[in-house]
């Protein structure tokens, strides 16, 4: 699939990131630094390496910064990023409809959120996302637990440990492709519905909604331990989510922007 037909992508970027605070109070959450570049651009270059040209990121909480960062960032020739404004307390599905004025002469667009990366096969994705012809596509990971887990036979005795396995669920990984026809269920709630709630429950209950499996590598930075785990893995020089060749020169981009 050439980059010519590699549809648009929406980043959101607008919510205020309470559960890392040490952070958010002077910067918004998707510029957070992974290896000296915010995080968002992990996510932009995630996309921007498999052919993906077209950008809009969804602001809301301290997006005149995020706007500094694009307008002063030298992105790849042919990547175009654009940031709009979409409210403070605007929710996800609010957000993407906020945004629908770039998708509506698309077949498709995709849509992500500012704080996951993963080795994802995103054309893959999209070839998943044609063939069944559904109105969405939810890429689902099975996470890794918080803790380590205790094996117990029934008397109660210890019979080993295994540390911090997988999860046996399978949870909501964000990279969603969408039909542009399903446009009109993300928007019917409104700014204060949020895309995890009905949007995808009312897709899932007329069988509009598949699940791409993605068993390779996914984080969240959703916490100060998150970002710390991302930053060792970025410096040990092979972060799993480092798809592309190139290694970007780190840059003092967030004590420029917070200024």
């Amino acid at each position: 699939m050439s980059p010519a037909e590699k549809p648009p992508v929406a980043i959101l970027c607008g919510g205020r990131g309470t559960r890392l605070q040490e952070h958010t109070q002077e910067i918004p959450k998707p510029l957070v630094e992974i290896g000296g570049l915010p995080i968002v651009w992990h996510v932009v270059q995630l996309y921007a390496s498999q052919g993906f040209r077209r950008f809009v990121l969804a602001t809301g909480y301290k997006g005149e910064l995020i706007e500094r960062f694009v307008a002063e960032h030298g992105w790849p020739d042919g990547v175009a990023v654009e940031c709009v404004d979409t409210g403070l307390e605007t929710q996800t599905a609010g957000r993407i409809a906020r945004l629908s004025s770039f998708f509506e002469d698309e077949e498709m667009f995709c849509a992500t959120y500012a704080d996951g990366v993963a080795d994802i096969d995103l054309g893959a994705l999209l070839g998943f996302h044609r063939e069944h012809g559904a109105l969405a596509t939810m890429t689902v990971v099975r996470p890794e637990l918080q803790f380590g887990v205790t094996e117990l036979d029934g008397a109660g005795r210890v019979m080993g440990f295994h540390e911090k396995p997988r999860s046996e669920h399978w949870i909501n990984g964000g990279f969603f492709c969408f039909s542009t026809q399903a446009l009109g269920r993300i928007s019917a709630g409104g700014d204060s519905t949020p895309l995890e709630r009905e949007p995808l429950e009312a897709l899932a209950r007329d069988g509009e909604l598949r699940a791409y499996r993605h068993a390779g590598f996914w984080a969240c930075m959703d916490t100060y331990k998150d970002a710390v785990a991302l930053n060792d893995l970025w410096a040990a020089g092979a972060p799993p989510w480092r798809i592309w060749n190139e290694q970007p020169a780190s840059g003092a981009v967030l004590a420029a922007s917070a200024e």
